[in-house]
């Protein structure tokens, strides 16, 4: 009876449970706000949605603490999820979406928004905001915050932030909860660099605010991270300490990492040992961390003696599990070496760290950055440049001081060219100047060397596929037949040069030779780079006697045999060696060209493009003594006195500066630095050149050519080196036109392009040179001076590349068409015009819609009127514009009937309509409809003549004035172009 009463209970009680749970259920609905609602609801908020997510959450972001794997050649991360808004930076795994998740469901499912029943009587303030809160769910404020807290560490910091804002305007009830939530969003401010809005919320949180550890601990975080994205180091130290006392783990280990970084930039260098030493003792952290703080301890290392630092650190070598780390630990112990001034010990453990490296990356970096300052430091540019071009490849634009390491390596770029040519000039010169004998001996030592080097390196590679043989379970050498051959053979056919390494290498060493190592560029043999070449000025029989001589002088060399330049491209034999060393006095005067002109050119670099004076005035100093009679002489004299000056060292300026009066007193400018008031003459030469300009421009437009030349005598005297002096020189020579004097346009022109060889007028002046060469003279026509409008000016902006080349156009009159009204933008309304080619279409064409738009190039203003169905339809819409009653185009005007293919070249590659005319000309064409647009006062050629004209007139490019650059809509010159290619200049 017993048994059986037992197992009636059994199976009630069960159902009981059931059905008391239901009635729970009922009665703390969510539409209801009762004391057992509240209590119910919260309890299932925290044991059936909260619990989980939490746990989630934890997991995850122990793992994602504990996995990341810092960047320790920057400023550590407060926290790994940091580097969710900086894609440059490693990114740490861990998916927080499930918790964010579990604390939606639990604001959806859970949230008691309904207010309890409001009691009878008055009311006190505290039940009066009891009765105005937005919520009523107890706990819920935890999973809003497990929301917010999972936006963070998922990377979405905008909406983290928006999350936090809401909890501290919308429980008010929960001063602690705010507190958090506000140092969250100022968190979360941090992450997206928002400093000035962090440091808002920060500051408004005061002491007695943070009432337990949990606060002070989230406080001393986020405020160290503030100060530490600031810069602040030393206010950041207390705050960090404290999050450190906060922390635990792997995050408790990264703080302390960061901290011992703080104290090293701080100089606190003892300290810095310390905390990187604590670093590196925590049970949590990891073999690589502990590793990378073990190399921070050496670059802090203040004791006094290095030898037992330095000796711990040669044991980590032998180290298997430091295999990847050699280069690190090569680099910690050149850290040393350099702490204590070794620099010869530094550098080689630098080299070894260089060279050991088989990870590459950020590590090695380092190494060849450091290297290559010292090597810059030591004036050895072409060893320095290697390494900052190696290290720029692996660092990115967010790495510290990467503007300065970037400019750095473009100008040791251009820098190491001269250096090499300076120190292989001086090797040859110092083997030139022993026996024969010490000279064998030393080449000798040179050819033991490289066959060394090759051993060691076919040991290598013959041990690397060894290993990658026995990696792939022993498969066959594959590479037997790849061996590299051992003789080298002359072509003895006809074929091409450059299908022979060995005939290549005789030609680059001979070049070397004769003229240096030389960067890879247009007119690479001159001093100044320019596009033309002064031969092309010169008559025809000057040319013959240089071709004459040239040929002479070559035919006076006798060719080597195959087997002497097979021996003497051969670096295993010492003929590779000794043909290169100058013996004669032509050689060695060759050798001591080379130097001057890379001494020269390293000052300039160095003093220009890197501001090094101390560096640039070594190598001038150097020019000056070995060379005291080099060409460079007065270039050199004035940049050292300006140098002096902007010193402040006027007693240095000064000897350099009778220097110049000495021995260049009668050129321009020895003749202005003699004036007492020069300095001031140069310090205002700006505004006064400009005015000076403006003035001249004027004048040469109204013919006062007396005043044009004036001008040009007095900038050449008060400012022989001002930057506008071509411009000046440039209507100096204008004015002569009309003047009728050849000779003086021809000097002067000459003079301009010997000067300034890299101008914008190069081009022009170029073209006007050549034709006087070939005999034209300039046109007689005309009262006044010449004007015109720039068709050589090229249709390129910032993004378009510019091609050299004959251009592909083509000649299809049923393809596309376009006509482009071309003008002056400071003679022509380019706004106006447009307003009046868009009227003319709209009263002439009813169905037909032609598009139109307006492009400019510098002063060169297009509108585009398109698009055509071929030449036919395009020569009825001119005849239609031409006969229109209300319309006609203004003076200046000039319109270019262009394929839609050819104008989009021009605008692709960057040409110029010059080149197209020149296309037109050399494919007889004529434009029988050219005559229809052309302005009133314009006179045309008839078809026939315009036909021959344009077969026997060679174009040149017309005039490009240079505008005042105080007036840039001030109008130019200008001249109708006459018939396509022609040029007016020229009879």
């Amino acid at each position: 009876m017993l048994g059986n009463l037992k197992r009636h209970i059994a199976f009630l009680l069960p159902a009981a449970v059931i059905i008391m749970t239901c009635l729970a259920a009922s009665s703390c609905s969510l539409k209801k706000n009762t004391a057992a609602t509240r209590r119910y609801q919260a309890f299932i908020t925290r044991y059936n949605i909260y619990y989980n997510g939490d746990t989630h959450y934890r997991n995850t972001l122990q793992d994602m603490e504990t996995a990341y794997e810092d960047d320790y050649s920057r400023i550590l991360l407060m926290h790994p999820a940091e580097a969710k808004g900086n894609n440059a930076l490693p990114q740490p795994q861990g998916d927080f979406n499930r918790s964010i998740e579990k604390g939606q469901k639990a604001i959806q499912l859970r949230s008691i928004k309904q207010r309890p029943a409001r009691k009878g009587g008055n009311l006190t303030p505290e039940q009066k905001a009891w009765y105005k809160r937005d919520e009523y769910n107890p706990f819920l404020h935890n999973a809003w915050m497990l929301m917010g807290r999972g936006q963070y560490f998922n990377g979405d910091f905008a909406g983290a932030a928006s999350t936090f804002f809401y909890i501290s305007k919308h429980f008010t009830w929960l001063p602690n909860t705010v507190v958090e939530a506000q140092l969250w969003q100022a968190r979360s401010y941090i992450a997206m660099g928002w400093l000035f809005e962090a440091e808002v919320i920060i500051s408004h949180i005061k002491p007695d605010q943070l009432v337990n550890s949990d606060l002070q601990g989230l406080y001393d975080f986020v405020k160290a991270d503030y100060l530490i994205k600031n810069g602040q180091y030393a206010d950041a130290v207390p705050f960090l300490q404290g999050a450190i006392k906060a922390a635990s783990g792997a995050q408790k280990t990264r703080l302390r990492f960061l901290l011992g970084q703080i104290y090293a930039r701080l100089g606190m260098l003892p300290e810095a040992y310390a905390a990187y030493g604590a670093a590196a003792g925590s049970q949590s952290a990891s073999y690589r961390t502990k590793f990378n703080a073990r190399i921070k301890q050496s670059e802090v290392f203040s004791g006094s003696d290095i030898a037992p630092e330095v000796k711990s650190l040669r044991r980590m070598l032998h180290y298997g599990r430091n295999k990847e780390y050699v280069d690190q630990i090569y680099y910690a112990i050149g850290n040393l070496y350099l702490s204590r001034a070794d620099t010869v010990h530094a550098i080689d453990n630098y080299i070894l760290s260089i060279d050991k490296s088989t990870r590459g990356g950020i590590d090695k970096a380092l190494a060849q950055l450091t290297l290559g300052g010292l090597y810059f430091a030591r004036h050895q540019y072409s060893l320095a440049q290697p390494c900052y071009a190696g290290a720029m490849s692996q660092l990115t634009k967010e790495y510290p001081g990467y503007e300065t390491y970037k400019r750095r390596s473009d100008v040791l770029d251009e820098l190491a060219v001269f250096a090499q040519n300076v120190e292989l000039q001086d090797s040859l010169l110092h083997l030139s100047s022993l026996s024969e004998p010490e000279r064998l001996a030393v080449v000798n030592r040179i050819i033991e060397d490289l066959k060394r080097k090759e051993r060691e390196e076919a040991e290598a590679a013959a041990r690397e596929e060894f290993l990658n043989n026995r990696a792939a379970n022993g498969d066959q050498n594959q590479a037997g037949s790849a061996a590299a051959p051992t003789t080298f053979n002359i072509n003895t056919d006809n074929s091409w040069y450059f299908y022979n390494t060995a005939t290549r290498n005789a030609g680059k060493t001979e070049f070397q030779r004769r003229w240096g190592a030389r960067k890879l560029e247009d007119h690479w043999r001159r001093r100044n780079k320019s596009e033309f070449n002064t031969g092309d000025f010169s008559t025809e029989s000057d040319e013959s006697a240089t071709v004459d001589s040239a040929t002479v002088a070559n035919d006076s060399v006798k060719a080597p045999s195959d087997e002497e330049v097979a021996r003497r491209n051969d670096p295993h034999n010492p003929e590779y060696y000794l043909a290169q060393i100058p013996v004669t006095d032509e050689q060695k005067a060759t050798s001591h060209q080379v130097i001057q002109e890379g001494l020269y050119n390293m000052g300039i670099i160095l003093k220009d493009k890197l501001e090094d004076y101390p560096a640039a005035r070594s190598e001038w100093n150097r020019l000056l003594r070995d060379y005291p009679d080099n060409e460079y002489r007065l270039d050199v004299f004035y940049n050292l006195y300006l140098m002096g000056m902007r010193e402040g060292d006027e007693a240095a300026a000064s000897v350099y500066r009778d220097s110049i009066l000495t021995a260049f007193g009668d050129t321009d400018l020895g003749r202005a630095i003699a004036n007492p008031a020069y300095l001031d003459n140069l310090r205002n030469m700006d505004s006064a050149v400009e005015q000076l300009y403006n003035d001249t421009y004027q004048a040469y437009l109204a013919n006062d050519n007396a005043a044009v030349h004036a001008a040009y005598a007095t900038v050449s005297e008060k400012y022989p080196l001002a930057k506008p002096m071509p411009k000046f020189m440039f209507l100096h020579a204008l004015a002569y036109m009309t003047e009728k004097d050849h000779d003086s346009f021809n000097a002067v022109l000459r003079d301009l392009l010997d000067r300034y060889p890299s101008t914008d007028l190069t081009p022009v002046a170029s073209a006007w040179l050549k034709g006087m060469a070939q005999g034209r003279n300039i046109s007689s026509e005309g009262s006044g001076n010449l004007r015109g409008m720039i068709w050589d000016m090229r249709l390129t902006n910032d993004s378009t590349p510019s091609v050299d080349g004959a251009a592909p156009f083509t000649l299809d009159p049923t393809a596309r068409q376009l006509l482009a009204l071309t003008f002056d933008l400071g003679e022509v309304n380019a706004n106006a015009l447009l307003y009046e080619v868009a009227r003319h279409n709209f009263k002439t064409y009813n169905v037909r819609d032609y598009d139109l738009e307006l492009l400019s190039f510098g002063r060169l203003g297009i509108i585009v009127i398109r698009d055509f169905d071929g030449l036919n339809e395009l020569n009825d819409y001119r005849s239609l514009m031409a006969s229109s009653s209300d319309f006609r185009l203004p003076q200046g005007v000039r319109p270019i009937a262009i394929s839609v293919d050819n104008f989009k070249l021009l605008t692709d590659q960057g040409r110029s309509f010059d080149e197209y005319f020149r296309f037109l000309q050399e494919q007889n064409y004529v434009d029988t409809q050219e005559h229809i647009l052309q302005p009133e006062e314009v006179e045309t050629l008839p078809e026939a003549d315009a036909a021959a004209e344009t077969q026997t007139v060679a174009p040149t490019p017309p005039v490009a004035l240079p505008q005042p650059q105080s007036s840039p809509t001030a109008p130019l010159p200008s001249f109708d172009p006459g018939s396509e290619g022609d040029d007016p200049l020229f009879d």
